[in-house]
């Protein structure tokens, strides 16, 4: 079984940036044989897909919702995935997690994102 911790949430400012990392432990083999992706949820909503990234991490696919302000990325040699989130909006205020594109694992404990001036 892989383990993921999520972190690198805060709070920010309307436009700002915040870079999410999600390290995986555990099977590490697991990780890096697998696309890799994102996904939020906001208060009294459900989770919903944010982004993914190919094993190699040569394609990425986007919601509508981030793309061209978020771009995710990955170190197979570290096991983890990156989101860098630009041009942060208050509706980007979620907890995010990562898992792989097919949510093959457990949720991890995710981080909170809170984007407010």
């Amino acid at each position: 079984q892989v383990q993921l911790v999520e972190s690198g949430g805060g709070l920010v400012q309307p436009g700002g940036s915040l870079r999410l990392s999600c390290a995986a432990s555990g099977h590490t083999f697991s990780v890096s044989t697998n696309a890799m992706g994102w996904f939020r949820q906001a208060p009294g909503k459900e989770r919903e897909f944010v982004t993914h990234i190919s094993r190699s991490g040569g394609n990425t696919y986007y919601a509508d919702s981030v793309k061209g302000r978020f771009t995710i990325s990955r170190d197979n040699a570290k096991n983890t995935v990156y989101l860098q989130m630009n041009s942060l909006k208050p509706e980007d205020t979620a907890v995010y997690y990562c898992n792989s594109r097919e949510i093959t694992w457990s949720w991890g404990q995710g981080t909170q994102v809170t984007v407010s001036s």
